[in-house]
């Protein structure tokens, strides 16, 4: 499945608390550099590996966000852990000459990619490396925000959350794209496909198979569709709902700022 990311360095370097990398417990202040190197190794692959992986329909559910947001010309949109970019080229399209978007990533290997490409498609999109918990812009400030997988990578991410909901003008959407809770009867097939046949093809695809065994870990590790529609709410977001894609193996959840 698609792999997208983004990763939150702890706030208190000196904290002795702990959280989860996958399915091993690690120090806060040690999962940032943890999630940083998985991305740093697959940056170069990942496109291929995202269109391997999900057969394409990441870029299905990724125009289904775009269709959901609401987002019209003239809108500010900041696409957060946006990596490759893909979202924010489809959303410069949408936002026109007269919009803005900004890309977001805190991993320098992947913003990078996504910088490259945005350049290579014509289009002037800012491309900025930033800590999703700390986002560096004023309240009330953009029309849409989204994140497309790249929450579960955070290390707390109702910080991440209430950021979000800080940065949206009142009326403005959160969007939040990510791997969920598979439908059950297929939950056995589904971890078949997760903890053998994806590392498998990050080591022929990517030469990396721990990094995609990680990745598989860190989707059982978010929360369920129920969970995060709670968190958002507890950020401050309203009318928060979510639709199921791919029978659950992905979600969209959206959230108004009132």
């Amino acid at each position: 499945m698609t792999t997208e990311h983004n990763t939150n360095p702890d706030s208190n370097p000196n904290t002795n608390q702990s959280t989860h990398f996958g399915f091993k417990t690690v120090a806060e202040n040690e999962k940032a550099k943890k999630v940083g190197e998985v991305f740093h190794s697959v940056a170069s692959k990942y496109d291929l590996m995202n269109d391997v992986m999900s057969a394409g329909l990441h870029r299905g559910w990724k125009r289904f966000a775009i269709e959901i947001s609401g987002v019209k010309a003239g809108d500010k949109v900041l696409d957060i852990a946006g990596g490759s970019g893909d979202l924010s080229k489809l959303f410069a399209k949408k936002v026109g000459a007269d919009g803005q978007v900004i890309l977001t990533d805190i991993n320098a290997s992947m913003l990078a990619v996504g910088r490259d490409r945005m350049l290579d498609a014509g289009l002037s999109v800012p491309a900025l490396q930033c800590d999703a918990e700390k986002l560096p812009f004023p309240d009330n400030h953009f029309d849409c925000v989204i994140v497309a997988f790249g929450l579960r990578n955070m290390t707390h991410k109702d910080k991440a959350l209430a950021e979000m909901q800080r940065v949206l003008k009142v009326g403005g959407r959160l969007l939040v794209l990510e791997f969920s809770k598979v439908w059950q009867p297929l939950s056995k097939i589904y971890d078949v496909y997760s903890f053998k046949l994806l590392p498998f093809m990050g080591k022929i695809l990517a030469k990396d198979a721990e990094s995609y065994q990680y990745l598989a870990e860190s989707i059982r590790m978010h929360p369920d569709q129920e969970t995060l529609k709670q968190m958002m709410t507890e950020a401050g977001l309203s009318k928060v709902d979510y639709y199921n894609l791919a029978a659950g193996v992905v979600a969209l959840h959206k959230g108004y700022k009132t």
